[in-house]
């Protein structure tokens, strides 16, 4: 889903439910998508919860904004953001946002940006509920950008990771949906429909850093290259199921 045109994105950083060691990354993460033209974290800068933030907030030019704990139990960090959110997004001055958060309050925002036709991109842990999963155009788990090689080439050996949706039955249907008469669906269209119909789906969740390299390792599937017909050398992967796969479970 990453894109090759300029967007303009507002990076809006919910400091309470985020990590500031992961946050270089994040922003690289964030630039396959287009320019963070506005970077934001919100917290109370008073306590000493969000110390660790202080370094990354100067070297990565990241705007603090302050949010005092007004009323215990109630997060008046969620509201700042939020209002800003709507103010950026009536200001017509980007042309989408990356809400960072494992927060399900923020479910309610995403929905509200994408209904004014902006994209929206999530950033948060595993843990994340599915809502706001759910109510992103596409959601990066955190854990996959600060994955060790180590850990990524261990999960080579089995593409099944506890806690994430099951392969076969979410390819078999993103095959279904854009296959065509004879079968073959190209791996773009493929990518696509996946993460229509799971936002959080990303190949490095399953230890691969491409969706070819996750398609070849699925044994009730069909990879082959077609040239791209315009003269180059360049190929074009196209995706089936194998004979006798028609099963999506398991």
């Amino acid at each position: 889903m990453a894109t090759t045109h300029n967007e303009r994105l507002a990076v809006l950083i919910d400091a309470d439910n985020a990590q500031a060691s992961v946050i270089q990354e994040l922003l690289a993460e964030v630039s396959r998508y287009g320019t963070a033209t506005i970077k934001r974290a919100y917290g109370d800068w008073t306590t000493q919860n969000l110390k660790g933030w202080k370094e990354v907030l100067h070297k990565l030019a990241i705007q603090p904004i302050q949010q005092f704990s007004y009323t215990t139990g109630k997060n008046s960090t969620d509201a700042s953001l939020i209002i800003d959110a709507m103010d950026v997004l009536h200001t017509a001055s980007v042309d989408g946002f990356c809400l960072v958060s494992s927060d399900s309050d923020f479910t309610r925002l995403a929905t509200r940006i994408r209904e004014a036709g902006l994209v929206v991109y999530g950033f948060g842990e595993r843990k994340t509920p599915e809502p706001f999963v759910a109510a992103c155009d596409k959601f990066i788990y955190t854990e996959i950008l600060r994955a060790e090689p180590e850990e990524q080439k261990a999960r080579e050996v089995a593409t099944e990771v506890a806690g994430l949706p099951k392969l076969r039955p979410m390819i078999l249907t993103a095959l279904d949906a854009t296959a065509r008469d004879d079968g073959w669906s190209t791996l773009s269209a493929l990518g696509s429909q996946l993460t229509r119909n799971h936002p959080s789906f990303d190949p490095r969740n399953y230890g691969f850093s491409k969706l070819g390299e996750l398609m070849r390792k699925q044994s009730y599937l069909e990879v082959k290259e077609v040239p791209m017909g315009d003269g180059s050398t360049h190929v074009q992967l196209h995706v089936r199921r194998k004979a006798g796969s028609a099963s999506k479970g398991g």
